[in-house]
């Protein structure tokens, strides 16, 4: 539909429930998208764009580095939460750029949500919490990220809310460089943590060669050992 004849419409009394806005870029672009959603990324184009400001890059690369995340996934989780936008503030009072709760923000000790530095360091330790809890899960990871891990875990999967659904089909398409997500087969893990290396076992005694006579005897502690070294007769 032709942007002019869609303006048109939406001066006229609106008859049904849909609701839509036009959002216009920088380079002119326009996009549409659905106002009653948190967030919402252009449907001419599923590719991450590059970021806004090079503040904001490299709050991203510096953060994402901090947390072990890939600064990739947190491109994408802030393209679809905020469009870059540090001021953006949802329907349900998310804010700022990675659309932190005042709750979650509180409990990140996030003075000023709308502080891209600040958002970017909370947002991105409440995503690796994610990751932390659900064993590197990219998928359960988001899903947490937009419905609450208490969800998750009732669910003992992504939760059946449209939003949270298309919340993680939109980010992992972005993650990935488009494509679908089948929500039936368990996500990659990726973005864990280092796992500390084993501590070494003792190794094993070695097995009795076979053909040889076995003895047996008593070790200081008053143990039976056996062994195919004949004992001292004397």
């Amino acid at each position: 539909m032709p942007v002019v004849v869609l303006l048109a419409a939406l001066a006229e009394p609106a008859t049904v429930e849909a609701k839509v806005a036009i959002k216009v870029k920088p380079d002119g672009t326009k996009v549409v998208y659905d106002p009653s959603e948190s967030y919402y990324v252009s449907r001419s184009s599923g590719s991450l764009r590059p970021v806004q400001g090079a503040g904001i890059a490299d709050l991203i690369d510096h953060y994402a580095q901090d947390r072990g995340l890939s600064p990739r996934l947190v491109q994408a989780v802030i393209q679809v939460e905020s469009a870059y936008n540090p001021r953006a503030r949802s329907r349900k009072g998310a804010m700022g750029l990675m659309q932190l709760m005042p709750g979650t923000a509180r409990l990140l000790r996030v003075t000023d949500p709308y502080d891209p530095g600040q958002n970017i360091r909370g947002g991105t330790l409440y995503l690796r919490r994610q990751l932390d809890r659900f064993s590197g899960d990219v998928s359960l990871a988001l899903a947490a990220y937009n419905a609450g891990p208490g969800a998750v875990t009732q669910y003992g999967g992504i939760p059946p809310y449209r939003e949270t659904r298309n919340y993680v089909r939109k980010v992992l398409g972005l993650y990935r460089g488009g494509g679908p997500v089948d929500f039936q087969q368990p996500d990659r893990k990726v973005a864990e943590r280092p796992q500390r290396a084993a501590t070494p076992t003792k190794p094993a005694a070695e097995p009795l060669e076979r053909g040889k006579e076995v003895y047996m005897s008593r070790g200081g502690n008053n143990r039976i050992r056996f062994t195919t070294k004949r004992p001292n007769s004397d």
